[in-house]
């Protein structure tokens, strides 16, 4: 699927619902890629974690949360994520974006 994002005919399409999130491990200090679905509303976007009980990566968003960048806009976006258990289970994530794309290029 992530390599749809860059089709001429899907592309805009795949776009506008998943994308790429990048951070830092808060024990290992490796940075790491996923792809995930997403919603966006302005500079919040919400992501929620499919079957997370198989994943941990969006662990490393509990208690205060933490940085992240998604491919957003043609470009790479930062912003801050907080992640959220609710009493069923499901996990959402919240990041709220910081400030303008930072051109890649694209």
């Amino acid at each position: 699927m992530v390599g749809l994002r860059s089709s001429p005919r899907w592309g805009r399409w795949v776009r506008a619902r998943l994308t790429v999130v990048t951070y830092t491990g808060r024990r290992s200090g490796q940075t790491f890629s996923t792809p995930v679905a997403y919603e966006r509303a302005a500079d919040v976007v919400t992501i929620r974690v499919a079957m997370p009980e198989r994943k941990l990566w969006w662990r490393n968003f509990t208690g205060e949360g933490g940085p992240m960048a998604l491919d957003l806009d043609g470009g790479e976006r930062a912003g801050h994520g907080v992640a959220r258990v609710d009493g069923k289970g499901r996990v959402t994530i919240t990041v709220r974006l910081d400030g303008p794309p930072a051109s890649n290029g694209r």
